[in-house]
């Protein structure tokens, strides 16, 4: 350690010693004081409970400990929107109360008291210009009660109540008495509370202000809730007994070997001396004691004593998140030849270093990678919220067990926590499953912003100095020794300063001396107080600059792909350059869950609420606090495919795909591929022609070739061939079943299709006009056209009419805005094609024979000053192709064959201003839509499937034959918005339940969508609408879209992120053509 670090550590831990936890006499109430932070609050320790015998003690369960109480349940509650509204004496027990009822754990405002509120970076209480430490005087309150009884056999014990989570300012009475207070309401609140009780029943009273001075350090982006957010519980221990441990449990230089050393804090709360002994087992797996120790521990009347123990272990099993083994330590405290308590905790071995690798970047200087058990790793992360659609933010186990499951199937490794501590059994279950935890204290002072003068950040102001390293204490404290946790954070958006050189600092001189894991903070950005680079919303073009120049220190940013609506596209991309740069470790996706509410409407239809749906006049930020890959209930969102697909750890690349040479590249970092069974199948038109299994031996991050036979493989006419992998697991892992799919891959094979040969019919077709109505008839067939509103009217085929209610064949350039695209302006600047959508101005009709067919030509005046042309040529036996122009605005006279009153109507004088303004935007879709009878709402396509996928979000749709319903297509995005589209489609038919419909074929790949919604019914217009998705009307017909192509869904960030330059529709000329045919009994 360096003399100026050493320097830098005693500055910060002087400048913090004077800054006592526990506030002293102030004349402010505590709720109003900067540095009043808690009162008779026992110092944070790590997260156990006490148990009577070992057998207790190794199930690890707080219910199997006599000395565990839980008070989870129904407590009374009174609720005041002001705190000057309250009962005089409602602390007391022989208070008269009216009393109502609430569940504990869960936040009051979905329980039926006061106003959920979300908004992102402003403070709710004062969105503009915030003046801390001022807070309202109408301060809503809630206050809980319940009695308590000591059990029997707790007496002669240290008792204490635990708040493991309440927001925000919480006062505790016990029998009318004031116990404390504490108000960092994602950390826990313990109080010792035996000189409050008395024989019997006992009178508990928790007041909590839903504001306090704490509020300005809790701007996080969430709804901004109010109560008892977990559990609530009495514990008691022996007057003399183990108030805290401290473990380092990590690797020597070969990774093999443990190190583990163990303190242990022994407390005495009696007026005598105590002789005691300190012991404590470490179990293996199969419960072996493997280290072991005891010492005698003299510790003095009301004093501490701490014992150490050291151990090594030969070729331990080490812990990471492929393969999270775990030890099993008992810690016991004997008083003479009784064992007054065993306390058990989880071990496991694992090392964290930060150093220089072997690789040269551009910058001529060595890759700096975080390390774990000597692998540069990747983090496969995602940020995650306590969000429960029910209760708030009260997530009880199961539902915790139900993320991990998702997300370990997922191939997500890590998890950052935004922006706050979790609850106790999530880092457990961390340690269980084998998730690395990005740990971040509860701080954000968003509404604050970033400028480091006074009246600027929080940050920056030594004042609030106390609240900024009292919350990273209680983090550090109660956490230290979970093996799951890799990373601490700082805090988030919080500007950077005094105050995050202070508490950098603290938690560095614990982790030098201990786990030496990376303290980071993103607001930090390149400055000395973060270990790692952890930007926010960085580009894939980005990535590639730095990964490829190299940086001081390893680069993963604590935000990215904001998953905000129908969106995460280019992820893909983001991780090419993240394999293949070390300096690139992966990145934590905004975010897991969206935070809707489940709420029922007057009609009784369940929806997710979101911010602006509670309250009158309420700030909010809308439904920017919905950015999750998976919804409220947990239904994985769309793009979780492309998630599982980025992150897998097995990659494919063809070396010489027409001789079947593929490369297989194994990405786990502990895992030999072999415990793996990869599977392959080609198909000519996604018909299975030949296939087989093999397992192969690639040690971590090796690369083996496989070879397929592809001999026999011919083209043939309009045939396809394709190669898809897929990886599973053939025993089950932690959360993963045997036989679970944990990569894929496809692959094009260079067998190029002969030519179709060309549809030809019997008999022949006539052309009748009737004013505004050309009709193309024929024995078998029928085909209107209305030149006035420029829409094929009718299309019927043997006596079947496939347009419903006349909504025939019409030009489409719009597609309902996703959150994406209004956080970027494009419904207001593209508006244009919206216009060019509707109301459309047909400025020439033209109808010609060719041979038995009629060709019939419309060319549109578009109102962005175009032209789109739409050539039909029709069969009589009711086939139609249709070729699509679409031109752009430079066109010449010259060069587009089109009429002269087409021309005039083109160059009219004033267009001139529109179509040079159209032309520097893109466009959202370019083809065609009409509406089928509803009773057409079976679905077959050759495509990308089977989710909804789109030109920049495709990667992990797989192109084959799928069979679906139109229901099926829709997705209920919390807001209405584009949905349902997929790519690269081949064929695609809409059929009627038995199996009669249409068949639409193109020579090239196209895209399609066929929903049972219009576009105008999911479009909210220029701006967003409080809507929800359970409320848009279904239509009584099929909305079928065909297109050329649709813009991509972009995601570097939802507030002005347009899709990459490859992936949008520039203002260019366009062809599109399809084949429309009647088919019958398709289904199979």
């Amino acid at each position: 350690m360096t003399t100026l670090f050493k320097f830098l550590i005693g500055a910060a831990v002087c400048a913090y010693s004077t800054q006592v936890l526990h506030a002293e006499d102030t004349k402010l109430p505590y709720w109003k004081d900067i540095q009043t932070v808690a009162v008779n609050k026992e110092y944070p320790r790590t997260a156990f409970m006490t148990y009577d015998n070992r057998n207790q003690a190794l199930t690890g369960e707080y219910e199997n400990s006599p000395y565990y109480k839980l008070l989870n349940g129904t407590w009374n509650f009174y609720y005041a929107d002001a705190y000057k509204d309250l009962p005089a004496n409602i602390e007391q027990p022989d208070a008269n109360i009216a009393w109502k009822e609430i569940k504990v754990p869960g936040n009051w405002e979905v329980q039926g008291y006061g106003v959920a509120i979300y908004t992102n970076h402003g403070y709710e209480f004062k969105p503009r210009n915030p003046q801390p430490p001022q807070l309202p005087e109408t301060n809503p309150v809630g206050v809980y009660q319940r009695d308590i009884e000591i059990p029997a056999d707790w007496d002669g014990r240290d008792i204490f109540l635990r708040l493991e989570g309440a927001k925000s300012g919480v006062y505790v009475y016990v029998n009318g008495q004031e116990v404390g207070y504490s108000e960092d309401s994602k950390n826990p609140a313990e109080f010792l509370i035996n000189n409050y009780l008395k024989p019997g029943k006992n009178s508990l009273v928790i007041k909590i202000f839903r504001w306090s001075t704490g509020s300005y350090l809790e701007c996080q982006d969430f709804w901004r809730m109010s109560g008892i957010e977990r559990d609530v519980f009495l514990f008691s221990q022996p007057k003399t007994h183990i108030k805290d441990f401290n473990v380092v449990s990590t690797l020597d230089d070969t990774y093999k070997n443990g190190i583990f050393k163990l303190n242990v804090d022994v407390t005495n709360h009696t007026a005598a001396n105590k002789e005691v002994t300190v012991a404590y087992e470490l179990l293996d797996a199969a419960k072996k004691v493997v280290a072991e120790g005891n010492t005698p521990c003299p510790v003095t009347a009301d004093g501490q004593k701490s014992i150490s123990f050291e151990a090594a272990l030969s070729n331990g099993k080490t812990w990471t998140s492929e393969h999270p083994n775990l030890y099993r330590l008992l810690i016991s405290l004997k008083d003479g030849e009784k064992t007054s308590e065993i306390i058990p905790y989880t071990v496991g071995f694992r090392r964290f270093e930060i150093k220089p690798t072997d690789q040269i970047a551009e910058n001529g200087k060595p890759y700096v990678c975080l390390f774990v058990n000597g692998q540069p790793i990747k983090l496969k992360g995602v940020n995650i919220h306590e969000h429960n659609p029910e209760t708030g933010h009260y997530v009880p186990e199961e539902l915790m067990r139900k993320d991990f499951t998702l997300m370990k199937q997922n191939n997500i490794n890590s998890v950052r926590l935004c922006h706050y501590p979790q609850d106790r059994k999530f880092y457990e279950l961390c340690d269980e499953y084998g998730i690395y935890v990005y740990d971040e204290a509860n701080i954000e002072s968003h509404g604050m912003y970033y400028n480091l003068s006074r009246g600027g950040t929080l940050g920056n102001h030594p004042e609030w100095l106390k609240p900024h390293m009292d919350r990273t204490i209680n983090m550090y404290e109660r956490n230290k020794n979970h093996p799951s946790v890799a990373i601490w954070s700082l805090g988030n958006e919080a500007g950077n300063g005094y105050n995050f050189y202070q508490t950098y600092l603290w938690l560095k001189e614990r982790e030098v001396k201990g786990m030496n894991r990376p303290v980071n903070y993103e607001r930090a950005l390149w400055e000395w107080n973060t270990d790692m680079y952890v930007p926010q919303y960085p580009s894939a073009a980005w990535l590639e600059e730095i990964g490829k120049k190299g940086s001081d220190r390893p680069i993963a940013p604590s935000e990215y792909s904001h998953a905000m609506g129908n969106s995460n596209g280019n992820l893909a991309a983001q991780w090419r350059a993240i394999y293949k740069y070390p300096n690139l470790q992966g990145g934590y996706i905004w975010d897991w869950v969206d935070q809707g509410i489940l709420e029922t409407d007057e009609n009784g239809r369940t929806y997710w609420a979101y911010g602006g749906d509670y309250g009158t006049n309420a700030p909010s930020d809308g439904n920017f606090l919905c950015n999750g890959i998976v919804a409220p209930d947990r239904t994985p969102h769309p793009a979780m495919t492309e998630v599982k697909y980025a992150h897998q750890n097995v990659g494919f690349e063809a070396i010489d795909p027409a001789a079947g040479k593929f490369l297989v590249k194994n990405r786990f970092y502990f895992t030999n591929l072999k415990k793996y069974m990869i599977s392959y199948t080609v198909k000519a038109n996604g018909k299975t022609i030949k296939g087989g299994k093999v397992s192969l031996d690639i040690e971590p991050q090796g690369s083996k070739e496989l070879n397929i036979n592809l001999n026999g493989l011919k083209p043939k006419a309009g045939t396809e061939y394709f190669v898809d992998f897929v990886v599973t697991t053939t025993e089950p892992e932690p959360l993963i079943p045997a036989g679970h799919d944990i990569a894929s891959e496809q692959f094009r094979l260079p067998i190029e299709p002969l030519a179709m040969t060309g549809h030809k019919a019997s008999g022949k077709t006539t052309v009748s006009t009737d004013g505004d109505i050309i009709t193309v008839l024929s024995p078998r067939m029928q085909f209107v056209f209305n030149k006035r509103s420029g829409l094929v009217t009718s299309y019927k085929v043997n006596g079947t009419e496939y347009f419903a209610e006349g909504f025939g064949i019409q030009p489409n350039f719009w597609r309902a805005p996703t959150d994406n695209d209004y956080g970027n302006g494009g419904p207001k600047r593209e508006q244009i094609w919206k216009q060019s959508s509707k109301n459309f101005n047909v400025a020439d009709v033209t109808t010609t024979t060719d041979g038995n067919k009629t060709v019939l030509t419309v060319n549109y005046l578009l109102a962005a000053g175009n032209l789109y042309i739409m050539k039909y040529t029709i069969y009589p036996d009711g086939v139609v192709h249709a070729g699509i122009t679409f031109t752009s605005t430079d066109m010449k006279a010259a060069d587009t064959e089109v009429s002269e009153a087409t021309l005039m109507a083109t160059f009219t004088p004033g267009q001139d201003a529109q179509r040079l303004a159209s032309s520097k935007l893109n466009v959202p879709r370019i083809g065609v839509r009409f509406h089928l009878p509803s009773d057409m709402n079976q679905v077959e396509y050759f495509g990308r499937g089977p989710g909804e996928n789109y030109s920049d979000r495709n990667h992990a749709a797989r192109i084959g034959k799928y069979r679906q319903t139109v229901e099926e297509q829709f997705y209920p995005y919390i807001r209405p918005q584009e949905t349902g589209t997929k790519t690269d489609i081949r064929w695609w038919r809409l059929l009627n339940i038995s199996g009669n419909g249409l068949q639409f074929v193109s020579s090239a790949p196209f895209s399609a969508s066929a929903l049972n919604y219009t576009i105008e019914s999911l479009d909210d217009g220029d701006g967003k609408d409080q809507r929800h998705s359970p409320e848009v009307e279904k239509a009584d017909f099929t909305n079928f879209c065909i297109d050329k192509a649709q813009t991509g869904l972009a995601c570097v960030n939802s507030w002005g992120a347009i899709a990459l330059e490859k992936y949008r529709l520039p203002y260019q000329d366009y062809e599109l053509s399809f084949i429309m045919t009647p088919v019958y009994h398709k289904i199979k």
